[in-house]
């Protein structure tokens, strides 16, 4: 008499069923990780680009605007910005009136206005998928043009004060604070490309829906 050993399957009372259960539920968290993202996004484009209409703010991209080929020409005088930088919670009279000769103030409501738009065009994935997924790319760019600070500003790296650990790979604050927006790039085109399947969805004609 031949006796056939079958292997039973796994259940959620073994562990290789249980596992297995918890992966099943891992891979169904994509839509969930897409909302987040989203939703990620919107509430840092609105705080930062809000808090761009406050000099402390405002003051505090400077070396980043100042040493960038793309945007320095919005400053009347940027090769001069480290003599009137201000530590945050600090107010030096002086270097505001500076600021402000040199455009600082201006450029930043520009651009959190920019940022502050690029959020609520986000915002608008379940009305018009279109106007967020071009909203997406534009995020995508904003933060590419971001992580070139690390190699146009020389704040981005510490400096050789005489601590053997200085330079390249060795990020300062200001660097920590860029290199986090590598997450950000990603983000922005996975709600991009999600508004972008919304908005070919809603152009299927009905009858391929019924198919």
């Amino acid at each position: 008499m031949n006796h056939t050993i079958t292997q039973a399957e796994p259940t959620l009372k073994t562990v290789p069923g249980m596992i297995t259960r918890i992966f099943e539920i891992a891979a169904r968290a994509d839509r969930v990780g897409v909302v987040v993202a989203r939703t990620g996004l919107i509430v840092v484009l609105l705080w930062i680009g809000g808090l761009k209409a406050f000099k402390y703010e405002a003051q505090g991209i400077v070396p980043f605007v100042a040493n960038s080929p793309l945007m320095s020409f919005f400053y009347a005088d940027p090769g001069h910005y480290q003599a009137h930088m201000n530590p945050e919670g600090t107010l030096v009279p002086a270097n505001v009136e500076w600021n402000e000769k040199n455009q600082t103030y201006a450029f930043a409501y520009g651009l959190g206005a920019v940022i502050v738009l690029y959020a609520l065009m986000l915002c608008l994935h379940p009305w018009l998928p279109q106007v967020a997924a071009l909203g997406g790319f534009l995020v995508f760019v904003m933060s590419l043009v971001t992580l070139s600070f690390l190699v146009t500003t020389p704040a981005c790296w510490v400096p050789p004060l005489g601590d053997v650990n200085h330079g390249f790979p060795f990020l300062s604050g200001a660097g920590r604070l860029v290199i986090k927006d590598a997450i950000m790039m990603g983000a922005s085109l996975v709600v991009m490309a999600d508004s972008a399947k919304a908005w070919l969805r809603k152009q299927r004609p009905p009858a391929l829906d019924s198919q």
